[in-house]
Formats: C-alpha cells, structure tokens, sequence
C-alpha cells in the first residue's frame, strides 16, 4: 500500500471521565489557543465534515495525555490525510482529514508519504469497488485500520486527473452543505439570507433548488467515479455503479414529510419546510443575542470584548436575556423580538408575510401568533438541545409546568449580574403581573353577571393562581442565585455550568 497509519490520541480519551476534562464541542467556549479542532468519528457522512469538538492543547493537557498511554507522534500534528469514523451503523464513510485538526482512534486516519489529502485514494475509498471488498473482509459495524490498509489499490495513470477533479469537486460541495447549517464553525449566515429575497417563500424556494443542484452533482460524481473504479478493477458485470440516494450525505429539502419518497428513507440530511423554518428562528434567536449580526457574515461575540458598532441593522438584546411566557408580558419578549427581526432581516413590507410563512411552516394551530408563541414556550428549547448536541448555548431559565415564567440566556454573555438582573427585571415583574391580575378576576367572579361569566373567570383564576404561587417559590430560588453572584467559566463547558444552576433551568437529557 501507499499509505500508513498512526493512531490518534489514545483510547483513554474516549473515556467519560476524560472527554468531560479533556474535551468540548466547539460552541461552548471561547478560548480557540487553549483549545483546537479535533476529530472523533460521528455519523455516516462522506467526503468532508463531522467537525464538532475541541481539544484541550495546552502544556499540562498534553502532559496528562503523556501519563496515559502518550500523545500521538508530533510528526504527524497539522497533517492532512483521509479519515473516517471507527463505528458506524451504516456504510463506511471516508473524508478529508483536515490540517488544522487533532484526531483520536474513532477517527482514523491513514496518510501518504507527502501528508497530503490522496483524492485518488479517497475516490476509490468512497466507491462502490471499495466498499464491496470493506464489506467481504469485515462485515461488522467496527472499521479498523487494518481493513482499509489491506484494500487492494491500483492508481492509474490514465484517469488520476480526472478522478482527483471529481473529488476536489465532491469536497467543495460537502464542505458546502456542511457550512450552511450553524453547529459549523465556518457558518456564515442563514442560508435563507443569502438570495436577496424579501418572502421567506422565494428564499425557501432558492434555497431548495442550491440543495438539490447540489445533491444532484454529488450524486452524479460519485456514480462517474464508480464507473472508472469498476474499470480499473474489471468488475463491470459484477457491480453496478448507480449510488442509492439514501447513500448520498448533503442535505435534501421537501416541503412536508409526506413528500420524502421512500428511496430517501434512512438519509439523514433529509429537511422538511418546518427544519428549515426551525433552522431560521434559531438563527434569529443568535442575532437577538449578538451572536450573529445582520451586518456581518460569521460568528461576531463568543465572549471577549462586546463591541456595539458591529450591530446596525438590528439591535441585540441589551441585558442578555430574552422572556418567554404564555402571554405578551415584556416589551423584549421572544415573539415580538422575533417579528422585528423578520423586518429587519427581509424588510417591513413582507414582515407579517413572512411571519406567517414561518407559522404555517410550524405547523400553524391557531393564530399565526399563537403558533409562534407556543412554539417558542415548549418547542425552541428542545430543538435548540438536539441542534447543539445537548451542550446548549442559549439556556432556558423555567419556572415550572405551568408555564409560568421562561427566558433565554446566552452564556456567552453571561456575568455575575445576570441573575440580578434575571430576578428584578423580570421574574419579580411578572409575580407582580399575576398578583394583579388574580384580584382583578377575583373581583369579576364577585360581580360576574352570569354564572357562565363567574365559571369562565373562576377558571382563569385558577389557572393564574397555580402561576403566581409557581412563579413566587420559583422568585425564592432566582433570589438566592442572585445573592451569591455566580462566575462561570467557559472552559469548564456546558454541562458542568449547567448542573450549577440546574434547580432553576429546563431539563434535558444529557
């Protein structure tokens, strides 16, 4: 063979205790020379992608990874080459092992002589011949080494130029389809932003045709491909070099589930009109937030110093925190602050167009305001768990199950004030809000006019007394978070600052 491999960091890193010191997704700190890019296998995908965590590369980092069992050979740091994920449930996928990543043994990788990414290699390694002889000498879901260094390798000369342009091509467009989406780090801005278009609609309907452009000349690449490797090999009567559509890992857009046809079962980047729509909404949430700006294109504030000026076109929330509730309580609340983001992002004219687009997107039920707020009340906050891989960045402060308080808060602009400011400028109002209210109905019962007028406030009533008596113990806690003016630090990663305030915040699984 041309190639040779060297394991990763070692097995140890895998292990809890160590990917909880050791190891973060890229999305929860902010300190990018402490920590690097690091590569640890994921889902079925070929050609480029699976860039999720960070490493911790310091001085003494390194120097615990020595103690157990030793870092990978420095000769091999900064290198390109050709990974894949170690376990998979599916077909093996094989793409670009990037310079600037460290990886570990469930990502390995194999490299040649120059350190170079072989693209005649990673074309055979992605065809139909490979995977038919990867299928033969190892039929578990466990891809080790030794299998894909025991392939029987021709490279031919006669089409070593064409095959090397058909795979930077299938890079391009995989790096493409994986850059579109916000838990990349060379995310720009949503992809519905970038046609010019002022209805969702027309944005959509672009957006839809780039994914299956795109699609389509991955698809057909990867058939042109297998045709010249079934040659090389002389197993044309044996193989056929058609690529099942389920098989090909760049994003697919249908307006509902129905629509996905069943040639698409299985695929994992199948997005339906209401992803896309989700997909949008979180973005928006970013530019609430500062993370994102309408004026600029990628990440703007991870932490570090808040700069102002770089927001024009659409202010940030001022105080980091963003209130949800089952009513229109805050002047900043969730879905207000997102209406005027669509006018900002696509233009006033098309604000309530949009609007609506994006509730009947959601599965309208009610008014299109009704659906936006319910979504935001019980739906954003999940999908923001499963989009960052449960290490959430925007954390949901919940009162409870009535529904009595929520709000979001980014922890990159987290600070000692926040739950101050948390419990003054918001939970102790909306206690406030309800109190009022409860008197208000308490005296309709008194003078209702009718009994079905006293019944319909008496259960109102009920309704709002479960909430203030929920959002009233629930003031109790946030007053003891703000009294003790907690610090966190970015380093230690989501799921260690979340457990600190985990009484006051929404479940989720971790």
């Amino acid at each position: 063979s041309d190639f040779f491999f060297h394991a990763g960091l070692p097995t140890v890193m895998g292990e809890a205790s160590n990917n909880d010191r050791f190891l973060r997704m890229w999305w929860e700190i902010s300190d990018t020379v402490k920590w690097q890019p690091y590569d640890k296998g994921g889902d079925f995908r070929k050609w480029y992608g699976n860039h999720s965590y960070v490493v911790d590369w310091t001085d003494q980092a390194k120097k615990e990874y020595d103690s157990h069992g030793g870092l990978y050979n420095q000769e091999f740091e900064g290198k390109e080459g050709i990974q894949w994920s170690l376990i998979s449930s599916k077909e093996t996928g094989f793409r670009i092992k990037l310079q600037k990543t460290h990886y570990d043994s469930g990502a390995p990788t194999i490299f040649n002589e120059t350190f170079s990414c072989d693209n005649f290699a990673l074309g055979y390694l992605n065809s139909v011949v490979a995977r038919e002889y990867l299928a033969v000498m190892n039929p578990t879901m466990n891809m080790g080494n030794t299998y894909v260094l025991s392939l029987p390798f021709v490279r031919d000369e006669r089409v070593i130029n064409q095959v090397t342009d058909l795979v930077r091509q299938n890079i391009s467009l995989s790096k493409s389809d994986w850059d579109s989406f916000e838990t990349s780090w060379d995310f720009q801005r949503h992809p519905l932003l970038t046609y010019g278009a002022t209805r969702l609609e027309d944005a959509f309907a672009q957006w839809q045709a780039t994914c299956e452009a795109r699609f389509t000349q991955l698809r057909a690449n990867e058939e042109a491909l297998n045709r010249i490797f079934i040659d090389i090999y002389g197993l044309g009567e044996e193989l056929s070099p058609e690529v099942a559509e389920k098989d090909v890992t760049v994003a697919r857009i249908y307006d509902t589930a129905d629509d996905i046809p069943a040639s698409m079962k299985g695929n994992a980047y199948v997005l339906t009109r209401a992803d896309v729509a989700r997909s949008l909404v979180s973005y928006a949430v970013g530019c609430m937030f500062g993370r994102y700006s309408l004026d600029e294109d990628g990440l703007v504030f991870a932490g570090g110093t808040w700069d102002a000026s770089r927001y024009h076109a659409f202010a940030p929330d001022p105080d980091d925190i963003l209130p949800v509730c089952d009513d229109d309580y805050f002047e900043d609340d969730l879905v207000g602050r997102f209406e005027a983001w669509l006018a900002a992002a696509f233009g006033a004219a098309t604000a309530s167009e949009n609007f609506q687009w994006i509730a009947a997107a959601l599965g309208q039920k009610g008014s299109p305001y009704e659906t936006l707020r319910n979504y935001f009340l019980h739906d954003f906050y999940p999908d923001h768990v499963r989009r960052y891989q449960s290490r959430p960045i925007y954390w949901c402060f919940d009162a409870g199950r009535k529904d009595s308080f929520k709000a979001l808060v980014y922890i990159h602009r987290y600070d000692r004030d926040t739950m101050a400011r948390l419990r003054m400028g918001y939970v102790y109002k909306q206690q406030e809000c309800y109190k009022a209210k409860v008197e208000l109905l308490t005296q309709r019962v008194e003078h209702a006019a009718t009994t079905a007028e006293r019944n319909q406030s008496k259960r109102l009533l009920r309704k709002l007394q479960s909430q203030l008596d929920e959002v009233h113990a629930y003031e109790e806690k946030i007053h003891h978070y703000a009294d003790c003016r907690i610090a966190i630090d970015l380093d230690d990663g989501v799921k260690k600052n979340y457990a600190i305030f985990a009484d006051v915040l929404g479940k989720w699984k971790r």
